[in-house]
């Protein structure tokens, strides 16, 4: 069913814009006419059409972060959901939020709950705050389940920024240095080969410089032949990673990384802790709520191992068990799990867990940068001083053999 946008006017003659769905523009003439409202514009909305038809309008988390705690402040200040809405969708300069906030208001104008409008964008709405909002709407506590869901998404918005921002300095150093080798040893190198001409021909040249130059030869011979292998070894890694057996393989390849397996585990076992905390405290059966934290670990084999143990909740059994038998879980995440367990306080002590991994985490991350920095920086140092030994060596020989 298509979207219509309008422009009309009210009972008191004030102006009123928004979208609505409807068969046809003389359905849509006859909504409006049912909403005392006459009409002053009335036409296809094509925005609103790209969100209906494909849910094609993918929005940030961090853009729609904010979404969540305005909604909440301005319900508990006692404006209409539909209300609340167009005001967001009006004062945000963004325009594809702009766009889906419509799709959502006119949804929940045609009768539908803000949860299942929601749920119509998943590329902007996830389905972890889909389901905290619509527990939160069956449950009373909209306001509630709003705020929990815009500090849930600011966090983790606040963590991937600060592993970024932490990485962005190593990476664009490894970049750079690896350009200067490779420009060094093609178009530097091989000016010096005629130099050494006489030196090679008797069989003089030190070995270092020998190598030198033919991993320099090599370069420029069969450069462009390496370097359409390495991109198309990388293509068919990346699409042998995308089937199931690969992407099982790969996540179990990062969590037996020496060092950056460890962040990466206690980056996705804090994840998951905060997640499914965040959806028991909501009010979702734990479940469901372990079917979408199961999603949230961006892992195979967490998965796999979170979905075992959605079988024994469902069988009766407890949570931390099949989780520390699957060896995954830091074994301290697992006896606090099943403390809190006993206690009936593991929303509680899940969110904990999450903070005190994420901040163990962050330390690690950050050890881990500053040793990072300068051991690219003697590597690239070593490399450089064997290419000016090797160059060097030959003209010293040269020199004192003059």
């Amino acid at each position: 069913m298509p979207d219509f946008a309008y422009i009309a006017r009210n009972l008191t003659g004030q102006r009123v814009e928004g979208t609505l769905m409807a068969g046809s523009e003389r359905e849509a003439l006859a909504q409006l006419a049912g909403r005392d409202l006459f009409p002053v514009k009335v036409s296809a909305d094509k925005s609103a059409v790209a969100v209906t038809a494909g849910q094609a309008i993918k929005v940030p988390s961090r853009v729609v972060a904010p979404v969540y705690s305005q909604l909440a402040a301005l319900l508990r200040s006692g404006v209409p959901l539909l209300r609340s809405l167009q005001v967001i969708s009006e004062q945000t300069s963004q325009s594809k939020l702009r766009a889906v906030l419509e799709d959502v208001r006119s949804r929940v104008e045609d009768g539908t709950t803000l949860a299942d409008a929601m749920a119509h964008n998943p590329k902007a709405f996830d389905e972890l705050s889909v389901s905290i909002v619509r527990a939160g709407g069956e449950g009373g506590f909209l306001e509630d389940a709003l705020e929990r869901v815009a500090a849930f998404t600011e966090q983790q918005g606040e963590l991937q920024s600060r592993v970024m921002g932490a990485l962005a300095y190593p990476m664009m150093l490894m970049v750079i240095g690896s350009a200067i080798v490779t420009g060094l040893m093609i178009f530097v190198v091989p000016n010096f080969k005629e130099l050494f001409a006489n030196l090679e021909a008797q069989g003089e040249l030190p070995m270092v410089t020998t190598g030198l130059l033919a991993f320099s030869g090599m370069l420029q011979q069969y450069g462009i032949f390496l370097a359409v292998g390495l991109i198309g070894l990388l293509f068919f890694m990346q699409r042998y990673f995308k089937t199931p057996e690969g992407r099982r393989e790969l996540d179990r390849f990062r969590l037996k990384v020496p060092m950056a397996g460890d962040i990466y585990l206690s980056l996705a076992v804090a994840r998951f802790c905060r997640v499914l905390g965040t959806l028991l405290h909501g009010g979702v059966p734990i479940v469901r709520s372990l079917e979408i934290s199961a999603d949230s670990t961006g892992n195979r084999v967490l998965k796999e191992a979170v979905e075992s143990a959605s079988e024994n909740i469902s069988a009766g059994e407890s949570l931390a068990e099949p989780l520390g038998e699957s060896g995954h879980f830091p074994k301290n995440v697992v006896e606090m799990i099943a403390v809190a367990e006993q206690s009936n306080s593991l929303e509680t002590v899940l969110t904990q867990i999450a903070d005190s991994l994420e901040r163990q985490t962050w330390r690690k991350l950050d050890l881990a940068v500053r040793l990072l920095e300068p051991l690219l920086l003697v590597v690239l140092a070593i490399i450089v001083l064997i290419v000016v030994m090797a160059l060097l060596l030959p003209v010293i020989k040269m020199g004192s053999t003059v």
